[in-house]
């Protein structure tokens, strides 16, 4: 009994020491800006550190097999996102369990893509990008946060939707992939809105399109996928937190509680829509259901594209 009790005190008081939050992307990227915000406001309310920590390469396989075989008593979490249902489509082995070894949490936010070019670029609009792409395959580029990460294959399935051959140049997270767009080292990127949005506003970037069944508040003035032309391509983004297996389900309940209390915050709810992203906070069972799910059908989409496991 006295162990037992002692188990239950020790679970009651987590987090007993810092908590690290795992990206594995490099800073600047949206999965980033979650993290980082959610971290703060963790902060916060336990009163014990939560702090990033940026283990990028791999298209995010490095982070996340450091989190999956991480122990798992609460102090080492990863910031997933929609990368993680994609992976096992594009990869004929995994580093790690992709079903067991990480427990998903909660989500933190979920955001539309919008297609960005440099602002030097001769596009202004998404039709205009069509036309000549189509004209000269392979000649356009496109920036992602590294092969098989979320901006590679959503911008490989509007290659397929709209019929075009556009070269891929991987980096090593979207915020780096952001940064090359600005530099004119890429023609084109797709992405999570708040990675574009700094460059978007601050005139470095020029943003044709973006998914979602209406505009973003946030940028009025960019027309949807649907208005621009091209109907078909409606991708979104999650962001997300997941703990190694064996987490207690105490730990597990306490931080997705801790994620939905500290989303109800007005302030950081404003942040939040002026990045153009609606917080999450999602039930356990019910996030573990949607990356089940997405993991299939982001598997059929690869396919679809042409993409093989490698």
């Amino acid at each position: 009994m006295l162990a037992l009790g002692g188990s239950a005190l020790g679970q009651a008081a987590w987090p007993d020491r810092p908590v690290k939050i795992v990206v594995p992307y490099a800073a600047g990227g949206t999965t980033d800006y979650a993290a980082r915000q959610i971290a703060q406001k963790l902060t916060e309310q336990f009163g014990q550190s939560f702090y990033v920590e940026n283990k990028a390469g791999g298209s995010g396989t490095i982070g996340t097999q450091y989190v999956a075989k991480a122990p798992p008593d609460g102090s080492i979490l990863l910031a997933n996102d929609t990368t993680y249902t994609m992976l096992p489509g594009q990869m004929a082995k995994l580093p790690w369990d992709h079903a067991a070894d990480l427990l998903p949490v909660t989500t933190i936010l979920q955001t539309p893509v919008v297609l960005v070019v440099p602002v030097a670029s001769p596009f202004k609009t998404l039709q205009e990008l069509l036309a000549f792409a189509r004209k000269n395959p392979g000649k356009l580029n496109f920036g992602s946060g590294g092969a098989g990460s979320s901006t590679h294959l959503q911008a490989a399935v509007f290659d397929s939707e709209a019929k075009v051959e556009i070269t891929h140049v991987p980096y090593k997270g979207a915020g780096e992939a952001m940064l090359g767009l600005v530099a004119n080292q890429v023609d084109v990127l797709i992405t999570a809105t708040p990675t574009a949005l700094a460059q978007v506003r601050g005139g470095k970037a020029r943003a044709l399109a973006v998914t979602g069944a209406k505009r973003l508040p946030a940028m009025p003035e960019v027309p949807t996928f649907a208005e621009a032309g091209l109907p078909s391509y409606t991708v979104a983004n999650w962001f997300g937190l997941a703990a190694p297996r064996g987490t207690s389900a105490q730990v597990i309940e306490k931080l997705q509680q801790a994620v939905v209390q500290a989303l109800a915050d007005p302030a950081l709810r404003e942040r939040l829509a002026q990045q153009g992203a609606q917080p999450g906070g999602i039930a356990t069972e019910a996030f573990a259901a949607q990356i089940r799910e997405e993991t299939r059908l982001w598997t059929a989409a690869a396919r679809a594209a042409g993409i093989q496991p490698q």
